[in-house]
């Protein structure tokens, strides 16, 4: 699964679909798989513009009632949430996906990933707070000490 989330979209790839994408758009109608094809490059991207511009594009795809790829957007929706390190979304994606497919392994995996990161996170989240209220405290305790002794010297 980290190769899945670190690999990258060759420049040359996305350029070529990116093309596509663009002249579909200009004479009027995207067909859905132009549309995969460039947004699942934008997601593989290394760059979180790229890879908010590919989620958005899946989110259309998926919220279209005609489209039989679902679970194809949902993994690569879960996949760009995840790199961008939206995890509560990612898993949303993930979970939605084993509801329809409760066997698909890539999904497991990325779900179990996506729990870790989200608990890694979390406690470095509260280590941070947790140094801050420390640091707050001691210039606190600092401010009393030099505002105690300025009172002693008068």
């Amino acid at each position: 699964m980290d190769q899945i989330l670190e690999e990258t979209v060759d420049t040359q790839d996305l350029k070529k679909f990116e093309q596509k994408y663009h002249e579909e758009l200009n004479s009027g109608k995207v067909n859905s798989i132009t549309q995969f094809e460039y947004a699942w490059c934008l997601v593989r991207s290394k760059y979180s513009a790229d890879i908010k511009k590919g989620i958005d594009l899946l989110e259309d795809l998926f919220q279209r009632p005609d489209e039989d790829n679902k679970r194809d957007y949902l993994f690569y929706l879960a996949i760009g949430n995840t790199k961008l390190k939206e995890y509560s979304t990612a898993l949303k994606y993930c979970r939605a996906l084993l509801q329809v497919e409760p066997g698909n392994r890539q999904a497991q995996e990325l779900e179990e990933m996506v729990n870790k990161k989200l608990k890694h996170d979390g406690m470095v989240g509260m280590a941070v707070a947790g140094g801050t209220a420390v640091a707050f405290g001691g210039l606190v305790g600092l401010g009393l000490a030099l505002g105690a002794r300025a009172a002693m010297r008068k």
